[in-house]
């Protein structure tokens, strides 16, 4: 490799003068990862998120995932620009790991189309809407048929998290009895709720001649609502998490308050629901497979929901455990290692305009490389990440590939399990217009 890039791969390739070499026998030789969806240092409400971009950076480090595409937001009364300006602040000289943004749209004027391609202009080439949240970030139809359509003339996506709002509220109305009860949130929201606004988004960047990105789907008919816009010939792309594949809404039953460390929206749902993920996962279904890292600590911001679970901040941690997981349990579900390898990177990175340098191992390619031992049987832990979080929605669960050595365009910034960076190397990637032809597996 050179300044960072790839430059030569074959099997008898001649150390020259000044070269290190790691010795990789025995160990997968992975594409650094890319988690295209995490919530770093996000403000809510008057609290803000455990992980900032520093400590996050690293733990995404730890994890071997070397980019992260974070959810940028305006403050209200604020343009996009000075919204993505703050995030900027946030991340530059704090990052270790590469990073972009999306950006976040909640209303619809008459200036969003030139402060959407003014951001588009800076390499922000796709935007974040919700179908829920209506009395706060989220946007109407109408907005959202004009947001993904703007899109679509910028050469950008537009993400959506998908809840039927209307539905959401009456719900959670209807369990007022039941408000001091963390397995009231899931019953909040179930299954349709999520599905309907699938289909809903859907139609809308059809109308819209929209690329469309549902992120965090979690059920078995959002996924099937993803495959059928994609079978009549759409543009769409679906996103799953860890917690969706791996843990189901028995959480919601802990004894005492400890379910409130499982609640995020769309919640947790059935074995059922995880069987459909993994299936739509392997049959090409489903594309990617991201956090939504979005940390709370238990012990002093959870609880502010404690007497009611409409009050619980929503988000749970998952950057430093993904790629572990994603490798350990794949293969169990019947996952090959280059699907596991495309969901983690190579997707992400053609998806969201990074083809040109993420996602691969091959010449002309950015080195970010991970090693993992495949048989290093270990479990995580809140007592053992880096992750500023009180507590690991994975806490007690056995795993098998270990990250032991990552690297970022070229540096070792963890060797043998242990961090070595001392000084945050992040870069602030420019992603390049989204592509029609990208929806071609």
């Amino acid at each position: 490799m050179k300044h960072g890039v790839i430059v030569e791969m074959g099997p008898d390739l001649l150390k020259a003068p000044g070269e290190e070499v790691l010795d990789a026998a025995g160990r997968y030789i992975a594409p650094g990862g890319i988690d295209a969806h995490t919530h770093l240092d996000m403000p809510c409400g008057d609290i803000t998120t455990a992980d900032g971009f520093r400590c996050g950076s690293l733990a995404a480090i730890a994890g071997g995932t070397t980019t992260v595409l974070e959810y940028a937001e305006c403050a209200e009364g604020e343009t996009l620009q000075q919204g993505l300006a703050n995030w900027h602040r946030k991340a530059v000289g704090k990052s270790f790991c590469d990073y972009g943004f999306h950006m976040t749209v909640s209303a619809w004027t008459e200036d969003t189309p030139a402060q959407m391609a003014a951001a588009a202009a800076a390499g922000v080439t796709s935007f974040k809407t919700y179908t829920a949240y209506q009395k706060d970030i989220g946007v109407d139809d109408y907005a959202l048929f004009r947001i993904m359509r703007e899109a679509a003339r910028l050469g950008a996506l537009v993400c959506v998290h998908c809840e039927n709002d209307g539905l959401l509220r009456a719900l959670s109305e209807d369990l007022e009895a039941r408000k001091g009860e963390v397995s009231a949130h899931p019953d909040s929201r179930p299954n349709l709720v999520e599905a309907e606004a699938v289909s809903r988004a859907a139609d809308i960047g059809m109308l819209a001649g929209s690329a469309v990105y549902i992120v965090h789907i979690s059920t078995k008919e959002g996924a099937e609502a993803v495959r059928r816009a994609r079978d009549r010939g759409q543009t769409i792309f679906g996103e799953t998490c860890p917690h969706y594949l791996l843990l189901d809404r028995s959480r919601y039953d802990l004894p005492g308050f400890e379910g409130a460390k499982y609640v995020m929206s769309p919640p947790l749902r059935t074995p059922e629901d995880q069987h459909a993920l993994w299936e739509a996962l392997r049959n090409g279904g489903l594309q990617t497979v991201s956090t939504d890292h979005c940390a709370f600590r238990f012990a002093d911001q959870k609880t502010l929901g404690r007497e009611d679970f409409r009050k619980i901040p929503n988000g749970i941690p998952s950057v430093e455990h993904r790629m572990e997981l994603l490798y350990t349990y794949g293969p169990a579900q019947g996952m090959t290692l280059p699907q596991i390898a495309a969901v983690t990177a190579w997707n992400p990175a053609r998806i969201f305009g990074l083809s040109h340098r993420k996602g691969q191992i091959a010449p002309g390619y950015d080195a970010d490389l991970v090693l993992l031992d495949p048989d290093a049987p270990h479990v995580l832990s809140a007592a053992a990440q880096m992750q500023a979080v009180d507590y690991t929605p994975y806490e007690g669960m056995q795993v098998r590939a270990k990250v032991e050595t990552v690297l970022l365009r070229g540096q070792v910034l963890m060797e043998n399990g242990r961090l070595t960076a001392e000084t945050p190397m992040g870069q602030y990637l420019i992603r390049e217009p989204f592509h029609q032809e990208t929806r071609e597996e």
